[in-house]
């Protein structure tokens, strides 16, 4: 359960169907949270291709934002579309990984 400074650890809360046990895992710094989530097997949309121009890998960020960078103004304007959005949203694909732990929401669409 440990960290390096390189890297960070990822948990993905418990999701009925795109992660239904949870998961956590390592992830080199530096790399977007939707490629991290995508290559440990976590299903997260990601429409506009990862450029952050829809809202379809909206997660929450419930521990560990602190450490990043945080929202810009193109960023914000695309959460405005996202559903249910709440101050821990994000876009993984615009979430570059930094510190040591990072705790992440997927929304559960009615």
């Amino acid at each position: 359960m440990s960290s390096s400074s390189s890297g960070t650890r990822v948990t993905v809360l418990p999701h009925p169907e795109r992660c239904p046990g949870g998961t956590s895992f390592d992830a080199p710094a530096g790399m977007t949270l939707v490629d991290a989530l995508l290559q440990h097997g976590v299903a997260i949309e990601h429409d506009c291709g990862k450029v952050g121009a829809c809202a379809t890998c909206h997660v929450y960020l419930r521990d560990g934002a602190g450490h990043l960078a945080p929202a810009d103004d193109d960023e914000r304007e695309q959460l405005a579309d996202a559903w249910a959005p709440q101050a821990a949203s994000r876009l993984s694909c615009r979430v570059t990984l930094a510190g040591p732990a990072l705790v992440v929401e997927l929304p559960r669409h009615a």
